[in-house]
């Protein structure tokens, strides 16, 4: 086998071995298809990469269908929050697709199965057709409707999409096996009456598609040549087929390419929860803001937290194309977002626990401008002025009155350097009535200012804190995120509920002040807090009142806390 052979996931060589077996390249499409019921998370990065990235790699079209079945959950907000992140994640798509364009197509179809003899209209309650449909180790039976002539399956059926019948009084099965080993072929549901109105086709219809029925239809109207999905849907391909094969018996004059149907496996992620239904019990019950909120894993909050399409990208490409389920660690991820802002984001200083420095001997009333690098990995970043005065805010962890040989940053009698300022050297410090220090009083060496060439700006100490000037400082909020779970698989345990795992710190809210740079910063700029980590601006900031968004911190702090 050659190298670029074993280089291929084993996607693309099924792709490629259709190619040498006579596929024309231009027959390749590919289709990322979601439900409109919710919005995109990070689980679904992975089935949007393969497919548009095996688009871009084959120079082949990618749809944007929407899988839009059930009206009951489906929302016009959904459709147009998955758009935005699609396309924010940097792919265009050929077509915007929707299954609901096809519902009169896959209405004369089934009409025409009913013809063959091959579906049938059921009569029963749904917990007697769970009843005969049998158990994974024992088959089914036949109804008391399986027989029905075509005659009266063909009446019922169009009563049934003319309104006649109440929702649960009839559906639509395709007649297949009820002793196969594989459960969903045992006679499956096609349709069912749901008098709800549709976010695109209003009240036009009363009866709607199953989602077995008209996924695979779907993709064979729209000719995809290989529907990848994930691998809960493997027992389904047998069913795909079935549905394929008997509409193309008869409609492969209009569409001649037969899809097939092809499983990866899913982007599981440690310390979250990937099921939409779950997703929107913590929205609907208040524990996070919304579906963007910045804890949540979904690709709006992701972006509202400050990850960068690039971060994400890089982070599928890493976890790659598998066939076998496994849980990724959500380090990986914080990884990747480092990675990519510390050659993209500025750096500025930020104080989220200020305690008042006083530099005794620099004169009272005076002020001056240093000149800071923006950003020492991009070498076209510049730099930017930051005001410099007699008082400061420093870290309150940054002090301490008396501390060991390995305290390295400001206590009594010691030394360190103030970023791109002097150095400084503790003197004294103020305490309330409780013990806590209000005031830190320290002298500075004026011949040590960073940059100015003297011998004594050359000197080295141990430690450099950074810092903002007490006149200057704009005051900001910091929401800074943990992670919003504390166990590693909140919903894996039988005996208890995924919410019993909510980490109730996962956001502390905290009023800072930065350096007056990040006035003008704008909703979604991103920056480095130098010693602190990567923050961007929320979209409640305004000009007025600063908002910053914890993205990650510069170092993984959570395995060392949680060991």
């Amino acid at each position: 086998m050659s190298e670029e052979k074993k280089s291929l996931n084993f996607l693309e060589q099924i792709i490629e071995e259709d190619l040498a077996n006579g596929m024309p390249k231009e027959n390749l499409r590919f289709r990322f298809p979601p439900e409109p019921n919710g919005y995109l998370h990070i689980g679904h990065t992975k089935a949007i990469g393969i497919s548009f990235g095996l688009g871009e790699k084959y120079n082949a079209p990618v749809n944007l269908r929407f899988d839009d079945t059930n009206p009951a959950k489906e929302e016009q907000e959904y459709v147009d929050a998955i758009k935005r992140d699609v396309a924010w994640l940097g792919f265009q798509w050929e077509n915007e697709c929707y299954s609901s364009d096809y519902f009169q197509q896959l209405y004369d179809w089934a009409v025409q199965l009913i013809k063959d003899g091959k579906a049938y209209v059921d009569s029963q309650s749904s917990e007697a057709m769970a009843e005969q449909k049998g158990t994974p180790t024992q088959p089914g039976v036949a109804g008391p409707y399986r027989d029905r002539s075509v005659e009266e399956n063909l009446d019922l059926f169009t009563r049934m999409k003319n309104g006649e019948f109440d929702e649960g009084a009839h559906v639509l099965r395709a007649k297949i096996d009820m002793t196969s080993p594989n459960m969903l072929m045992r006679d499956p549901i096609m349709y069912r009456i749901l008098k709800k109105a549709h976010h695109r086709t209003g009240d036009n219809w009363v009866i709607y598609p199953m989602y077995d029925w008209t996924h695979g239809e779907s993709d064979y109207i729209e000719q995809i040549s290989h529907s990848l999905c994930s691998l809960e849907f493997k027992p389904h391909r047998e069913l795909y087929n079935w549905f394929r094969d008997n509409v193309y018996e008869y409609s492969q004059s209009e569409y001649p390419l037969a899809p097939k149907q092809r499983e990866f496996s899913r982007l599981n992620l440690s310390y979250t929860v990937m099921s939409k239904r779950k997703l929107m019990k913590l929205v609907e019950e208040g524990v996070v803001s919304g579906w963007d909120d910045p804890r949540m894993p979904t690709i709006s909050g992701l972006r509202r937290r400050g990850y960068t399409p690039a971060s994400i990208r890089s982070f599928v490409e890493t976890v790659g194309v598998s066939k076998r389920e496994n849980v990724i660690d959500v380090a990986l991820l914080e990884f990747k977002i480092r990675e990519d802002l510390n050659k993209t984001a500025n750096r500025v200083m930020a104080v989220l626990d200020p305690v008042k420095l006083v530099i005794t001997n620099y004169p009272e009333g005076e002020e001056e401008i240093l000149i800071a690098e923006n950003n020492p990995e991009d070498e076209n970043s510049g730099s930017r002025e930051v005001p410099f005065s007699r008082e400061l805010y420093i870290e309150r962890e940054d002090f301490k009155e008396e501390a060991n040989k390995k305290y390295f940053r400001l206590t009594i009698g010691k030394e360190v350097r103030l970023k791109n300022a002097y150095i400084i050297k503790g003197e004294s410090c103020i305490k309330d009535e409780n013990g806590n220090i209000t005031e830190i009083h320290c002298t500075y060496d004026p011949l040590s200012k960073s940059g100015s060439g003297t011998e004594e700006s050359k000197r080295k100490v141990k430690g450099t804190i950074h810092w903002v000037s007490k006149k200057h400082a704009v005051k900001a909020e910091v929401r800074a995120y943990d992670r919003l779970f504390l166990d590693e698989a909140p919903d894996s345990h039988k005996d208890k509920d995924f919410m019993e795992f909510l980490n109730p710190n996962s956001l502390e809210k905290i009023t800072a002040y930065v350096e007056p740079s990040l006035q003008s910063a704008k909703v979604g700029d991103r920056f480095q807090f130098q010693r602190l980590g990567y923050f961007n601006v929320d979209d409640d900031s305004t000009s007025e009142s600063l908002v910053f968004n914890k993205t990650v911190g510069l170092r993984d702090t959570w395995a060392k806390k949680n060991s």
